[in-house]
């Protein structure tokens, strides 16, 4: 499995751009974790962007997604881990992440969402100088950006990670491909 075959089957399955612009936030987060704790960055940045290949297929039914994606991604050719850790981001299942990979995983999804929103309410509406502190700030608000889940973000404990470094991390990786995300 290339990520140029993930990507044309990404493509294939989902239209919205915002999704797609998540997915590639999530793989540069999760690629940045991995180098972080000297683990696989190919392999946690595919988990990454193919997690939620399947929302539009699912319409949206959380007792389906990632059941359907994990199986889109074991067909392009993903290792276990990597359907196992798209399989368990989504609650639903009653599947608990284990690994780090899906520790990670699980904890990069909503991270996404917590900085994209940080961007946007930024008069430039760009990541260039978004600091960590400022996501850090909005955090503690729970009403902004109400569906990013603190407990799921902050749960980046379970992988060796005080919150203000994940955030950091988060935060560097998405400024990488800021062109990318249109941010």
């Amino acid at each position: 499995m290339n990520r140029q075959e993930v990507m044309e089957s990404i493509r294939e399955n989902v239209e919205n751009e915002n999704l797609i612009k998540h997915m590639l936030a999530t793989e540069a987060i999760m690629r940045a974790l991995a180098k972080r704790m000297g683990e696989d960055e190919n392999e946690w940045g595919l988990a990454g962007l193919l997690h939620d290949i399947d929302v539009e297929l699912t319409e949206g039914d959380m007792s389906s997604h990632s059941k359907l994606g994990a199986d889109l991604a074991r067909d392009l050719g993903a290792s276990e881990a990597i359907a196992n850790a798209i399989l368990c981001h989504n609650e639903a299942h009653g599947v608990a992440p284990e690994t780090n990979m899906e520790e990670a995983l699980f904890c990069a999804d909503p991270l996404t969402g917590l900085i994209t929103a940080a961007v946007l309410v930024r008069p430039d509406k760009k990541l260039d100088g978004l600091e960590a502190k400022s996501v850090r700030k909005r955090f503690k608000e729970k009403s902004f950006a109400a569906g990013a889940n603190r407990e799921q973000i902050a749960r980046c404990a379970d992988i060796g990670l005080e919150l203000d470094e994940f955030i950091a991390i988060g935060v560097e990786a998405m400024k990488e491909i800021a062109p990318q995300l249109g941010l």
